[in-house]
């Protein structure tokens, strides 16, 4: 009687439907944002449930995963040639993503190899230089097959220098190049001579004395860099203001140290202040050396590595070590240049997404409220929607990269594929926009979602054989 003789009190589950009619007509309700598991799919949902029952030894393995993953310790020791800190052959050039056939590449990617390749002078033109792959004389690789993580095409080539970081923690490291800056650059699918010029400095000059700098400080402690700059409005992947302020400061009575004559301390100085995203690229090296020891971890479900290379989108987890789970990637959303749209856009592309792997990105993207409307997030509450919306996939909270407007929670981190499946969310990862056609370069910036088939993939072969590794 008691329940009768009360207002109604309004509890809707699933579709918002019935919410939002009540919420127009001013009636309060609780909406629970209920969905069945794996999207309702059977075959998933019964996968899931297999793995349930292995519930307590797969959390035993991420436990350990997510420990190496956030325990590292990575300083920035070096900068010298790929053919040196790679031993990256001859006649080899790297790539973002996971493996691919050269007649699968989108056009700035092709691009950008064909000028790595005409860069090191194996070749006077693109005809030449396509040649040389389709005869076999050059040969292609991912770049993390090589321990080094490259931003959009991700071309790397022996003569290109490479930041070295070093997890002293575990000792694994990661290399990536030298970001180039923006405009017209080979990352982007630019190749023309005004291009290779700059990469010539960025290996004659720049790079070397880089190099001796950072051997002359002993390495910088990244992490504790990339956690004030956190604090300083930074998620390290579409801003990296703070970052490369920070570094700069960090890194400048090295280069003052060994700079000597002719004006090269002036010029580098000119090109990192002109370089908001200079950090970029170091924040990558950090997080392939950070994720490298959560590799091989048998019956864990977290993932490692997120790359992708403008056709397909690759996942690594840590159960399956070196193996590749890929589907067709994404497109990304957000806001374009003057001039440009949605139409004008390649397939999303690049390493650069071993950022969210760490925690950063776009699972950080209430820490940078400055970047947030201009990746489409909309403003703060979108963004701190869309940091919440990743801690439902994520097995734990950094503890080292905390966020200040959030109570200083961790940021989230641990991408678990069980939860990725259980749930349909998929990683949000925050990414540059290329043009579809070579040498026009970046044309805007947006936010992209990773395809669920990885994901479901990578569970099925866990789910098929527990010590995957």
């Amino acid at each position: 009687m008691t329940l009768l003789g009360a207002a109604p009190q309004i509890v809707n589950i699933g579709l918002d439907l019935f919410a939002t009619t009540l919420a127009a007509l001013d009636v309060p309700a609780v909406h629970v944002d209920w969905r069945p598991p794996a999207g309702g799919d059977p075959r998933l949902a019964a996968l899931l449930a297999r793995l349930e029952t292995r519930r307590e030894a797969i959390d035993r393995a991420n436990a350990v995963a997510l420990e190496r993953l956030t325990g590292g310790a990575p300083f920035l020791v070096d900068c010298r040639p790929a053919r040196e800190a790679l031993e990256l052959a001859d006649r080899t050039v790297l790539h973002s993503g996971p493996p691919l056939a050269w007649d699968r590449f989108s056009e700035p990617v092709r691009a950008a190899i064909l000028g790595g390749i005409r860069y090191e002078g194996w070749a006077a033109n693109d005809d030449a230089a396509r040649a040389l792959i389709e005869g076999g004389a050059v040969r292609l690789a991912p770049c993390h097959h090589h321990g080094a993580a490259g931003p959009m095409a991700g071309v790397v080539t022996p003569s290109m220098p490479v930041f070295v970081v070093e997890n002293r923690a575990y000792g694994t490291r990661g290399h990536a190049t030298i970001n180039e800056g923006l405009g017209k650059v080979l990352r982007y699918g630019a190749n023309d001579d005004s291009v290779l010029a700059r990469l010539n400095w960025i290996a004659t000059e720049a790079g070397p004395l880089l190099g001796a700098a950072l051997r002359a400080l002993g390495g910088i402690d990244l992490r504790a860099l990339m956690a004030q700059a956190l604090r300083m409005g930074d998620e390290m992947h579409q801003r990296n203001i703070a970052a490369t302020a920070l570094l700069a400061r960090a890194m400048m009575p090295g280069i003052a140290s060994v700079g000597g004559r002719h004006h090269a301390v002036a010029r580098l100085a000119e090109f990192l202040a002109g370089n908001d995203q200079f950090f970029l690229n170091v924040a990558m090296a950090a997080g392939k050396a950070m994720v490298e020891p959560a590799s091989g971890i048998a019956g864990s479900t977290l993932v490692t590595v997120m790359a992708r290379n403008g056709t397909d989108f690759g996942i690594r987890v840590a159960g399956g070590g070196e193996r590749w789970f890929t589907a067709p990637v994404n497109m990304p959303k957000g806001l374009y240049f003057p001039g440009f749209g949605a139409d004008d856009a390649n397939p999303d592309m690049g390493d650069s997404a071993i950022v969210e792997t760490i925690g950063l990105g776009a699972l950080a993207m209430v820490a940078a409220p400055a970047v947030a409307r201009f990746l489409g997030a909309g403003g703060t509450a979108e963004a701190a929607a869309m940091t919440n919306e990743m801690r439902e996939i994520c097995a734990g909270e950094h503890p080292h990269f905390r966020i200040p407007s959030l109570d200083d929670r961790g940021a989230p981190v641990g991408i678990d594929t069980r939860l990725v499946v259980e749930t349909s969310l998929t990683p949000l990862i925050n990414t540059g926009i290329a043009s579809r056609r070579a040498g026009v370069g970046q044309i805007g910036a947006g936010v992209v979602r990773a395809p669920l088939a990885c994901f479901t993939a990578a569970l099925e072969a866990l789910g098929a054989d527990p010590g995957l590794s």
